[in-house]
């Protein structure tokens, strides 16, 4: 087993803190009070796709933690393939799941299945991606998104000179050429996440210190469905054509996710940039352990860390909390409106993650060790 997918000593304190300043976590108390044991119940987990470490660990992190109290798991899959997942979850109910764990390829996509659950009286966890346009979404655990894109954007101005990474003021003035990404509209993380960018951004693009050269500022314009890094490879090669066929250069580009971050940099390299001429910063997201070695080797800038361990204990929480009839703790009950109801949530903090900071973070915290951030590989 990977020592990511394991709570080590640093992640245990981190969650003990988090119990300490929000209550007790997302639910408390000892399982199997509503009469059933642990071994009697089946949670079922839907996780969207396994073309991404990040969401490969997450399954992983929630059913060993699950297994591990003696719950069955039936944990899905479902390829990137919206039709894929609305099955399984149909099946998940079929088969007498008594709390489901869903982490949605599209937002709005499984409504007849949550009226489903619900007719069955079965609690629907909404797992980092809100679930939308339903009122049987009964919690959400996730990390607090709009501070995700508040710290690409900040992420993105260090790495630009314009701040420092305690942040305060750096010593670069620009003005810069700045290219934007966001991911998967239909995500409602995505949304957040580009929002929190775009109004830390703001100031130093009205001020002309930041210029986007394409013109492409809207997240319809700057979006990548699903998430695909051939997509926004793609992108950044259109737009190096395009618009910077005159001579000069992208200095920045916000990116959302390492998975986009590595095909925007593969299309830079491409394009000369990082040999004749310096790579630009280019944020991102989850610190997938190839980024990782990006940033380690002085390529992509940086990264945010959730801790997806941390995440998957709190789905753990709530999911045992709902088994005893009783109701999870929130510790947000203003912020994530589905569009029918806002849901009552539970947010983690995220980590900006800089070469200087990789050992603290990620390998002191065992999430990866120094060997696969050399390598670039998870054993």
């Amino acid at each position: 087993m990977s020592k990511r997918f394991l709570v080590a000593l640093g992640g245990v304190a981190l969650a003990l803190s988090l119990a300490a300043c929000g209550g007790e976590g997302a639910g408390s108390g000892d399982s199997g009070s509503s009469g059933e044991k642990p071994a009697d119940l089946t949670i079922g987990v839907s996780m969207p796709t396994q073309t991404s470490e990040r969401w490969i660990a997450d399954g992983k992190s929630v059913k060993e933690k699950l297994e591990a109290k003696g719950y069955k798991v039936d944990l899905q899959y479902a390829g990137d393939d919206i039709p894929t997942q609305s099955q399984q979850v149909d099946q998940m109910i079929t088969q007498g799941a008594d709390v489901l764990i869903i982490a949605a390829i599209d937002g709005t996509a499984l409504s007849s299945q949550l009226q489903a659950a619900a007719d069955k009286k079965i609690p629907v966890i909404a797992y980092d991606r809100l679930i939308r346009d339903s009122k049987n979404v009964d919690f959400y655990v996730s990390f607090d998104n709009y501070k995700v894109g508040v710290a690409q954007a900040n992420a993105l101005l260090v790495g630009l000179g314009l701040l420092k990474e305690d942040g305060s003021k750096g010593t670069a003035t620009g003005p810069f050429n700045v290219e934007l990404f966001a991911g998967s509209l239909d995500d409602n993380n995505a949304h957040f996440f580009f929002s929190g960018a775009m109004d830390t951004l703001k100031p130093y693009l009205d001020s002309k210190t930041l210029v986007v050269k394409s013109g492409q500022t809207k997240i319809e314009q700057v979006a990548t469905l699903r998430w695909q890094q051939e997509t926004a490879q793609k992108r950044m090669e259109d737009l190096l054509t395009k618009s910077y066929n005159d001579g000069t250069k992208v200095q920045g580009v916000l990116s959302p996710y390492d998975g986009l971050s590595r095909g925007i940099i593969t299309a830079l390299q491409n394009a000369g940039y990082g040999k004749g001429s310096a790579m630009p910063p280019v944020t991102g997201q989850d610190a997938e352990i190839a980024s990782v070695k990006l940033i380690n080797d002085g390529v992509q800038s940086s990264t945010i860390f959730k801790d997806t361990r941390l995440l998957a204990e709190q789905a753990v929480i709530a999911s045992e909390a709902f088994l005893q009839d009783k109701t999870p703790t929130a510790n947000d009950s203003k912020t994530y409106d589905n569009g029918v109801k806002v849901v009552p949530s539970y947010l983690l903090p995220v980590v900006t993650v800089y070469k200087a900071n990789i050992q603290k973070e990620l390998i002191d915290s065992g999430y990866w060790t120094a060997e696969e951030v050399a390598a670039g590989q998870a054993k």
